[in-house]
């Protein structure tokens, strides 16, 4: 069926899939955050008995992404995201009703398999079946609306636990994802060629790269999981994972181990969010596939040395500046991580790839804070993990800088679905 718009569709897909990841915020930990102090309380659990389930919820809901990416392959992001968008309600609605560790342990699984694992999979498929060439630029707009919308939705939520409580607020969170639901189906399209139309729309330069552009090659999972750029890219975003999840969830008493108070750990928070909006947009039109590994490189490298130097910071000054890099480097790296894979591997099984890729972030984003705490528990210091941190994601760097680029041997047509 061809259908003619004065605009190219994908830019529809882009908004939603941003949409649809903000949609996450359950499942994420800053959301579950939000309500974490308040939840305890009413369950009479411990923080070390939550810091197990949750370690436990967030290792088994990483496996939600390997069907999850099956699924979109095989059905379409269009039927695979109302889907699961309907299943996240679903539990999100039973979270306010749980009355024991062993419920909550239950409910926070399927959260965390629903939320963080399968519908960020299927959020960043909305874009990477729509481009190809334009694929980090469409990225860079994406992770831009993505950082607004979580900005927003972690107010709203806050304001709505002062206002009504934690259980009132989650089942509000849960009518919103119910109304994105119907949404989700109405406005996705799942390929161009559902449109009758191709992807990135360019004829002058379709004419003369389309034959010979490697970039344009369909990988299966199997072919892309025997390159290094696969593991290398999966490494280097799964160590900026584990880094970022242990210094966001542990931000306030890491602070406070340096003498800084709560004030200047939200201002170093906004420092992230607002250098993180203007590197998205850098990186959104950089993140060429040749430049990939490049930009990669150079962000992981700024990365080591802020971490290597962030355990002699005492003044705000300093802070404000390790905060500016430290947005600059996430928001580079949200963007390669969201792009690569379409770049890299085609659009054929790129539900698949970007499958396997989620399951190995949210176990490295898992790692990272029990890590933090270990070390606090030995050393009585969150701040020997940053040297630890330190080399991982310098020799990640190191990987990306001499990074080959995926080129299969034999092209053969895919059947996209």
């Amino acid at each position: 069926m061809q259908q003619r718009f004065h605009f190219y569709y994908g830019w529809i897909n882009v908004v939603v899939a941003a949409w649809t990841m903000v949609a996450t915020l359950p499942g994420r930990t800053h959301g579950l955050g939000l309500i974490t102090k308040p939840l305890l309380a009413d369950l009479e659990l411990s923080e070390s008995a939550f810091a197990q389930i949750n370690l436990w919820s967030c290792l088994l809901g990483a496996l939600f992404a390997l069907p999850m990416g099956w699924l979109i392959d095989r059905v379409g992001v269009r039927l695979a995201g109302t889907a699961v968008v309907g299943l996240l309600s679903a539990s999100v609605f039973q979270l306010p009703k749980v009355d024991d560790g062993n419920e909550l342990f239950l409910c926070l699984t399927l959260i965390r398999g629903f939320g963080q694992s399968a519908l960020s999979v299927v959020s960043i498929a909305m874009i990477s079946k729509w481009f190809r060439r334009g694929l980090a630029p469409a990225m860079g707009v994406y992770a831009v609306l993505l950082t607004f919308g979580f900005v927003f939705s972690v107010l709203g939520m806050g304001w709505a636990i002062d206002r009504y409580g934690w259980r009132q607020a989650w089942q509000l969170l849960g009518y919103g994802l119910l109304f994105l639901t119907p949404a989700v189906w109405l406005l996705v399209r799942s390929t161009p060629e559902e449109l009758g139309v191709a992807p990135d729309p360019e004829p002058k330069q379709t004419h003369r790269r389309s034959k010979s552009d490697p970039g344009l090659a369909d990988f299966t999972l199997l072919q892309a999981l025997l390159t290094p750029a696969f593991w290398i890219i999966a490494l280097a975003t799964s160590a900026f994972n584990l880094v970022w999840s242990s210094i966001t969830l542990f931000n306030e008493p890491i602070l406070n181990e340096l003498g800084f108070d709560q004030k200047a750990a939200v201002e170093m928070m906004a420092y992230l969010t607002g250098l993180g909006l203007i590197s998205n947009l850098i990186a959104g039109k950089l993140a060429t596939r040749k430049r990939i590994g490049i930009l990669l490189g150079v962000a992981l490298l700024a990365l080591s040395f802020a971490l290597v130097w962030f355990p002699s910071i005492r003044s705000p000054i300093q802070l404000r500046l390790y905060g500016a890099v430290m947005g600059f480097v996430g928001g580079i790296v949200t963007v390669v991580h969201f792009s690569v894979w379409g770049q890299f591997f085609g659009r054929a099984e790129i539900g698949r790839i970007q499958g396997v890729a989620q399951v190995l972030t949210v176990l490295a984003s898992a790692i990272g804070p029990t890590c933090v705490a270990w070390f606090a528990d030995q050393h009585h210091s969150h701040l020997p993990a940053y040297y630890g941190f330190a080399l991982l994601t310098f020799f990640a760097s190191m990987l990306s800088f001499l990074m080959p680029l995926p080129i299969l041997s034999t092209q053969s047509p895919s059947t996209l679905r």
